[in-house]
């Protein structure tokens, strides 16, 4: 097949392991391998993990709100449609310290495993 569909009411949303932000794996749902793909919504007070990857270039959009982000040593404030692309080594972290849901599109590549719970303490450090 050369494509496959999520139709919006079908995608699964859940909490995430650490933080409770709700979110939906795109990727994974889609059969995905090369790439990791989710939607994150953040209400206000949230924030995802501080977090970097090993190997994984992040891409992340503003769907909707004002996105709040944490890169390295810089806080962004984005409005919707802007993007930043976020390299391996770069400490990064959206949190939405508004008074508005923010709704963000994150993808990366290469995949990466991203389940803390599954993560050695080496690895998590």
């Amino acid at each position: 097949m050369g494509h496959r569909i999520l139709p919006a009411a079908d995608a699964y949303w859940r909490p995430s392991n650490q933080m409770g932000v709700m979110n939906t794996d795109l990727a994974g749902q889609l059969g995905a391998t090369m790439l990791g793909a989710r939607l994150w919504r953040l209400t206000p007070g949230q924030a995802s993990t501080r977090h970097r990857h090993r190997t994984q270039h992040e891409l992340y959009v503003v769907l909707e709100g004002t996105g709040r982000m944490r890169i390295g040593d810089e806080v962004l404030t984005l409005s919707p449609l802007s993007s930043v692309l976020a390299s391996p080594d770069t400490v990064r972290q959206v949190f939405n310290d508004t008074d508005a849901d923010a709704l963000w599109r994150v993808g990366g590549a290469p995949a990466e495993a991203a389940n803390t719970l599954e993560m050695t303490p080496e690895t998590l450090a």
